[in-house]
């Protein structure tokens, strides 16, 4: 299920722009439990509840560490908790502005995973091939090698898992021995992959002059809707943010703006950008059912 894959790639890109950059900066409360909660439901719409419920072991613990952590070195605030063996005051203000940072940075990974899934090299490509066309070539390059060097690192470890050199058994050095040997097989790997890809790129013509591209993208009207959509939503988010109605301190002590129904509007608005793959996933699973029901 990934049909916001198949919107042409200005209309996936303009997306993640618009809500990878307010994730990185907004940090009021309301704000991140949309940005979090809709970028892990989109996460588990593509990948699927296994893979989320894998994430989920490894962010729970790292929240609650990072969480914890924040207080321990940051003691602004009014609000005092309590007091460390250090003498350092522990603030209510701090711990929630852990929680909030710990927050922010897991929504940006929830969406750079869906980023990563919907936007492929071929489309990075298209967009930014003839502006930049050697930054946008590496970038592209090194997006789609750390999926396969990742794949390619867990063929190796269980074929050598099966062979009786698996890393989590034996004493340190035996461990030590199985993992040098692992990283050995992996660079050699990921230099015959990049004579490979430099061999292919040559053949094709690359850096040559005249020599033009493919391209099966098409701007249609569906996609028209949707960019104007996503823009409308984007720019009055961004306008409502600077307005202040997103405004949120935490500190000295906790304050946000008072609740107006133009507060509310900027919300429902990011809302809306945010869940937005998730509104066609959606109506396109019903749409499809009723056209079943029909037939």
């Amino acid at each position: 299920m990934n049909e916001f894959k198949t919107y042409h790639p200005i209309v996936n890109f303009v997306y993640f722009a618009f809500v990878i950059g307010f994730s990185c900066v907004f940090m009021h409360p309301v704000s991140l439990g949309i940005s979090l909660s809709s970028g892990f439901i989109y996460f588990i719409m593509l990948k699927g509840k296994k893979a989320a419920k894998i994430n989920l072991i490894y962010m729970f613990p790292m929240m609650i560490l990072m969480t914890l952590i924040n207080p321990l070195f940051n003691h602004e605030g009014v609000t005092i908790i309590g007091y460390l063996p250090s003498g350092n005051p522990l603030t209510l203000e701090s711990a929630l502005y852990g929680f909030a940072a710990t927050a922010m940075i897991f929504s940006v990974i929830c969406h750079f995973s869906c980023y990563n899934e919907v936007m492929t090299s071929d489309k990075f490509l298209y967009l930014f091939g003839k502006v930049i066309p050697s930054l946008s070539l590496v970038i592209s390059l090194t997006l789609g090698f750390v999926p396969k060097f990742t794949a390619q690192l867990k063929t190796v470890a269980d074929a050598q898992k099966c062979m009786g050199r698996d890393v989590s058994n034996g004493n340190i050095i035996k461990r030590a021995k199985y993992g040098l040997n692992i990283l050995s097989i992996m660079t050699t790997w990921a230099l015959e992959n990049a004579i490979e890809t430099a061999d292919s790129m040559k053949s094709r013509g690359y850096g040559l002059s005249g020599r033009t591209s493919f391209s099966v993208f098409t701007f249609d009207k569906r996609d028209k809707k949707a960019l104007v959509c996503i823009l409308i939503l984007g720019i009055y988010t961004l306008a409502g943010n600077l307005l202040g109605g997103m405004e949120f301190e935490y500190f000295p002590r906790i304050k946000g703006t008072e609740a107006s129904l133009f507060n509310v509007s900027i919300f429902a608005s990011y809302l809306l950008l945010c869940i937005y793959p998730v509104i066609i996933e959606i109506w396109e699973v019903r749409r499809w059912k009723a056209i079943e029901s029909k037939i």
